[in-house]
């Protein structure tokens, strides 16, 4: 579970924060602040993993806020300016949310987060937009992914589901309990019953393609 703060003066604002991080497994709800000052008051004695962040803050902003912090928390910014997008990143910052933001968006940004704090465990779960749906699949379900022209196709344990992300994102979002063996396939390991004759036999009991330039990479990780 990720902790995290929300850090923001308007209320309706801090309505929709809570609102999308109730909606996400992922994500705990540790506190919300309506100024900095007492923000990092917290952030000093108690672990906090991600900050939502408002810019435009009353006493102290929050590009003053973070240049004061010492050890910030991951920090997703959430305001309707972009003026200072390029100075934030400099800090722990690792994504720019410019209001209004839709759930899907948001759930970006988390990804990025479950990413960059090695949140990786047999439960973990990834967020896709497939047609108008926000889904969550768990790591565990999926069997392997499949590249086609215009969108990628996730095979799971309970169905089929097209998505707009291309096998080079996929590789970012996912762990290393998956790994790449063609240019059109990505599997999951946590599925392979064995290799044979240049191709992967999954627990579906699908065959799998191994392409000749992912064939050294895929054997390394495999032993």
């Amino acid at each position: 579970m990720i902790t995290c703060i929300i850090v923001e003066d308007q209320a309706p604002a801090q309505k929709i924060l809570k609102n999308y991080i109730q909606k996400t497994d992922q994500l705990s709800l540790l506190n919300t602040f309506s100024d900095a000052i007492e923000a990092k008051e917290f952030i000093e004695e108690h672990p906090v993993d991600l900050m939502f962040l408002d810019i435009n803050l009353p006493q102290l902003s929050g590009i003053e806020f973070l240049k004061s912090l010492k050890n910030s928390p991951l920090v997703i910014l959430t305001t309707a300016f972009s003026d200072y997008a390029l100075e934030s990143y400099q800090y722990r910052v690792i994504d720019y949310l410019l209001k209004p933001f839709s759930y899907d968006r948001f759930i970006l940004s988390i990804n990025k987060a479950l990413s960059l704090l090695n949140y990786s465990s047999h439960n973990e779960v990834i967020f896709i937009k497939s047609r108008n749906d926000i889904i969550k699949i768990k790591h565990q379900d999926i069997f392997y992914i499949k590249s086609d022209v215009d969108y990628t196709e996730i095979f799971t344990t309970s169905k089929k589901y097209l998505s707009s992300s291309s096998l080079k994102e996929w590789n970012h979002k996912l762990d290393n309990t998956f790994c790449q063996v063609h240019r059109s396939y990505i599997v999951n390991l946590e599925h392979l019953l064995k290799i044979s004759q240049n191709k992967v036999h999954l627990s579906n009991k699908e065959v799998i393609p191994i392409g000749r330039a992912y064939k050294k990479e895929f054997m390394e990780k495999c032993n």
